[in-house]
């Protein structure tokens, strides 16, 4: 967790926050710290949550996306190391593990993307993502002739914009603020399930 800005005990949360928290906590096991640690601002908190959701969830807001939700987490998990953000690489790339069902996935994306036992669909996804993250200034429309390529629409091409864009944020709040992943993340689908 981060030492450098106190977050609020669950108890003095406001309702409809803590309702989110205990949701969350309910379905993973545990309060991943982002949620606390956002908490102690609920306006940004609610700001926050519903921009990720939009983005992560679209059905959430009856949006569809041409981006599975493996597709999201990689894009997050890639950039994120581009931007050194520790929280977030663990974190989101636990979840890629989990959707992609592939143990080694989220760290060979957080290393060298290019390198990675991913897709051609996947890659050039990155491409752009990455220069979205780094040289978001240099986009032109050869970036969106190569989504085109491998069938992602200009809708997409706004998702994977939007997502890396969002998580830059994420990433230097993360980061600034000391936020540390909780230990759960990194054990998370690296070992398949019994049954």
């Amino acid at each position: 967790m981060s030492n450098r800005h106190p977050h609020p005990d669950l108890t003095d949360l406001p309702e409809d926050i803590r309702t989110k928290v205990l949701e969350v906590q309910e379905k993973a096991g545990f309060v991943p710290n982002v949620f606390l640690t956002f908490a102690r601002r609920p306006a940004e908190w609610r700001a926050f949550f519903a921009y990720h959701d939009a983005l992560m969830v679209p059905e959430s807001v009856g949006r569809e996306s041409g981006l599975t939700k493996g597709d999201r987490e990689m894009i997050v998990t890639t950039t994120s190391a581009a931007n050194n953000c520790l929280y977030c690489v663990v974190a989101h790339g636990a979840i890629l593990r989990i959707y992609e069902k592939k143990p080694l996935v989220a760290d060979q994306v957080a290393v060298n993307y290019r390198k990675a036992d991913i897709s051609p669909r996947q890659r050039a996804m990155l491409d752009f993502a990455m220069k979205v993250c780094q040289h978001s200034d240099k986009i032109e429309d050869a970036d969106f002739a190569a989504l085109h390529a491998h069938g992602f629409s200009d809708e997409d091409a706004w998702d994977i914009a939007a997502i890396t864009a969002f998580f830059g944020l994420s990433n230097r709040m993360a980061s600034f603020s000391g936020m540390m992943p909780n230990p759960e993340f990194y054990t998370m689908g690296r070992v398949p399930k019994q049954k």
